[in-house]
């Protein structure tokens, strides 16, 4: 048991520093290409420059969340803090949909009046740019289905990724060929596909807050597959709920058909347990007999 808890522990701690190093570099990306989106006048670079900022901060949020979300429980929170890294992970997915909603406005202004924008500097900015969001993205793709709090930052670096791709075509699109509405395009284009990948990670953390069943959980079936135990007459009163993105939650009253001693009781509950465990992979279960 020990020996599981060091390997979390060590899981843990990893995944934190690969949080703030990833912080860091897209904090020194934004840098860049602030000062390149206002001598090139880029607004999709300036974009890309306003989303890593906020994925900076996003980022920085997620580590901060991942450490505190590892506290002991206390009288207070007798839960513990798993839920910090579920708000974290909202927030930043709110907030990445409110900088898209911003930049489309911005957008929108540049395509009824374009503006002149110097696409070779647009050009090199962006080629730093897509490197380190590459190196970014590919530090954090393994831990992206381990924890729904890297998963938001994870989104967070590829919309930047695909992003930065995309201001490299528009920026070589100015610079050989003058066309100047495709800047904002590209930002609109850009915009749509972060939110349709962000939606996603609200939906998962508004359900998991909301302390609804599981997605992948059935009530009828999990009723079904313990009154397969011959001394249970019925279970009812199931509630299914997530705690953060892996623990899942059981509790319910189960009727028994006859009077047994309490040895035979636990036996039962036992079964029961196994069950849950083998079939649902509920891993904390409270059975009220």
């Amino acid at each position: 048991m020990k020996q599981e808890y060091r390997h979390h522990h060590h899981t843990n701690n990893l995944r934190g520093k690969k949080l703030l190093w990833v912080a860091l570099l897209n904090f020194s990306i934004t840098m860049v290409q602030i000062v390149g989106g206002l001598i090139s006048n880029s607004l999709s670079l300036l974009s890309d420059a306003l989303h890593n900022l906020g994925d900076s901060s996003a980022i920085f949020i997620a580590f901060l969340a991942g450490k505190k979300s590892h506290k002991a429980p206390d009288e207070q929170h007798t839960f513990g803090y798993k839920r910090v890294e579920i708000l974290a992970a909202l927030f930043n997915a709110v907030v990445l949909i409110s900088i898209c909603i911003f930049l489309f406005l911005e957008a929108y202004e540049r395509l009824t009046d374009p503006q002149p924008i110097k696409g070779k500097i647009m050009f090199i900015v962006a080629i730093f740019g897509l490197l380190a969001n590459l190196i970014s993205v590919l530090v954090l793709r393994k831990d992206k289905n381990h924890n729904l709090n890297v998963k938001a930052a994870y989104l967070h670096l590829l919309g930047d990724t695909l992003s930065s791709v995309a201001v490299i075509l528009g920026g070589i699109a100015i610079w050989i060929y003058g066309i100047f509405w495709i800047d904002p395009l590209i930002t609109i284009l850009v915009g749509i596909y972060i939110i349709y990948h962000t939606w996603g990670v609200i939906k998962q953390t508004v359900n998991i807050l909301m302390q609804s069943t599981p997605s992948d959980i059935n009530i009828k079936k999990v009723k079904q597959k313990v009154e397969t135990i011959g001394e249970i007459d019925n279970i009812h009163h199931v509630h299914v709920w997530k705690l953060d993105d892996k623990q899942t939650h059981l509790e319910a009253h189960i009727n028994l058909k006859n009077n047994i001693n309490m040895v035979e009781m636990m036996g039962i509950i036992e079964q029961a347990e196994h069950l849950l465990k083998k079939h649902f992979d509920i891993n904390h279960i409270t059975l009220q007999i």
